[in-house]
């Protein structure tokens, strides 16, 4: 999959410490992966839920949150948030 940007992951990363390593984990699963659907994103990542348009991943022994969209047919991963558990639970990332 083509992940779309690395550089939001990378920023996280900066940001909160301790996360760099569990978000360079999940990029190299997810740059080699070939999902076609969300069954198969749960086969590397179970925990994985859709919500809505997005594919949420529990990060760092669910301290965070990395949501996504996913294109499958492209091949491609949007980042567009990560956040912390309880920023998640806000739910302003809905809207």
């Amino acid at each position: 999959m083509h992940v779309i940007t690395r550089r939001t992951l990378l920023e996280a990363s900066t940001t909160h410490a301790g996360l760099g390593a569990s978000l360079d984990v999940w990029y190299r699963i997810a740059k080699r992966a070939e999902w076609q659907s969300l069954d198969e994103v749960r086969k590397s990542f179970p925990s994985a839920d859709g919500v809505g348009k997005y594919t949420i991943f529990n990060i760092k022994g669910n301290q965070f949150r990395l949501i996504t969209e996913i294109n499958y047919r492209a091949g491609r991963i949007y980042i567009r948030y990560v956040l912390t558990h309880a920023e998640y639970d806000r739910g302003g990332w809905k809207s």
